[in-house]
């Protein structure tokens, strides 16, 4: 499939997802306020970090040697998919009961108080379902079969919806808290059905042996999805508490509230990264053909997030205002920053995919880790010397830097 197909239908997903994200954060602002913003910030950050782990941060790793095998008539393809599910059912086991044990004290450190324990049991207890439905859907990925991971995703979304604000509306923060545990156990049921007759992904392909030669080529991409997941949540959550403890609890809803809108509207474009990209450069070895793909990603990519960015800021008030309420009108000074640093970001993401898809797990696990420091240092700095905007110049310089040493990193690879 094609880049501008693979688009196409991306964006039909993302826009359906999209809006209803829009509708639920607007319950969330209407009924929780900016406060309880910044909790579910915290708590999203939280399920980031132990999700990578149940999932044996194998997914990206999944996706790339599926799309290599997809070719291969052997038993590849089953190899991978048993040793796969068998890093995953013993993760998520173990993380769950973490997560179990732990709840009251996880509850008090991320959610300030211990009344919210129930929701870590909840979760601990349905991660495993998470787990099994992210799978699949990194083995679709892999296969390219866009169409119906986009229909998945489309019914995930609507679904999301209806429970999300239903839960809002009668349970206030502790409905979106519960809608957020359980949301992807409930779709896991509807993809099983739906993938019920496939010709790949069925039972028989998930009950070889653990394979630890296959076991040793996904570790790479767990080190790599680990590191991600590990070094940006936990980055926001610093920075996000340094701005609760230091400017106040509201004005780390804002910023979660602009970060809210970035990952939003990007989320076309980081999407297409990873159903298109990600599996392309893993199948292409020839430097030209890496280029080309490369270039045309630049030349597609870059201008609609540049558009989208200069509409957002034009009718930034318009849009705080469906999104959110009025509440949230002093976060408009920190669009300016947040949506150049956004289109730098993206410049840099294309090429930290490249990066990802050949396996350069070294440089991809350095670089996260000194610019995940760097963003918390400059971000401290710039919020000390210019108040709350100052952590939108640190996001912008930030993805800047990245952005020269990534393509300095890779250029022996497409170059």
């Amino acid at each position: 499939m094609t880049l501008v197909k693979t688009s196409i239908l991306s964006f039909i997903a993302t826009v359906i997802k999209l809006l209803a994200a829009l509708v639920i954060n607007k319950a969330v602002a209407v009924y929780i306020g900016p406060a309880g913003l910044a909790l579910i910030g915290q708590f999203q950050n939280f399920t980031q970090v132990v999700m990578t782990f149940a999932q044996g941060a194998i997914n990206a790793g999944v996706t790339k040697y599926t799309a290599e095998y997809a070719k291969d008539e052997g038993s590849s393809l089953s190899i991978l998919f048993s040793t796969a599910s068998k890093i995953c059912l013993t993760a998520s086991a173990l993380v769950g009961a973490g997560i179990v044990l732990l709840s009251n004290y996880t509850s008090i450190y991320f959610l300030k108080s211990g009344d919210h324990s129930y929701i870590f049991v909840i979760f601990g207890f349905t991660i495993i379902l998470f787990v099994l439905n992210s799978l699949l859907l990194s083995i679709l990925n892999g296969l390219k079969e866009i169409k119906t991971w986009v229909s998945i995703n489309i019914i995930q979304s609507i679904y999301s919806l209806i429970f999300t604000t239903s839960l809002i509306f009668w349970l206030g923060l502790d409905g979106a808290l519960i809608a957020l545990v359980t949301n992807q156990s409930v779709v896991f049921f509807i993809v099983l059905w739906m993938l019920r007759k496939h010709q790949v992904i069925k039972v028989s392909n998930f009950k070889g042996d653990f394979n630890k030669p296959e076991a040793k080529k996904l570790m790479a991409f767990a080190a790599m999805a680990l590191t991600t997941a590990l070094t940006i949540p936990i980055s926001h959550l610093i920075i996000r508490n340094y701005i609760g403890e230091n400017i106040g609890w509201d004005e780390a809803g804002y910023w979660q509230a602009i970060w809210y809108i970035s990952m939003m509207y990007l989320m076309v474009v980081t999407t297409t990264l990873s159903i298109y990209f990600l599996p392309k450069f893993s199948e292409l070895t020839d430097k030209k053909e890496l280029r080309k793909e490369l270039v045309s990603g630049y030349i597609i990519i870059l201008p609609i997030v540049i558009c989208m960015s200069l509409g957002i800021l034009f009718f930034k008030d318009e849009i705080i205002n469906i999104l959110f309420s009025s509440a949230f009108l002093p976060m408009k000074d920190l669009f300016l920053f947040q949506l150049i640093g956004d289109v730098i970001k993206i410049a840099a993401w294309l090429v930290a995919t490249l990066m990802a898809a050949k396996a350069m797990a070294k440089m991809y696990i350095v670089t996260e880790l000194i610019f995940s420091l760097s963003f918390v240092f400059i971000a401290i700095f710039m919020l000390d010397t210019y108040g709350l905007v100052g952590i939108t110049y640190a996001f912008s310089i930030n993805y800047f830097l990245y952005l020269i040493v990534v393509i300095l990193l890779t250029r022996k690879v497409w170059v």
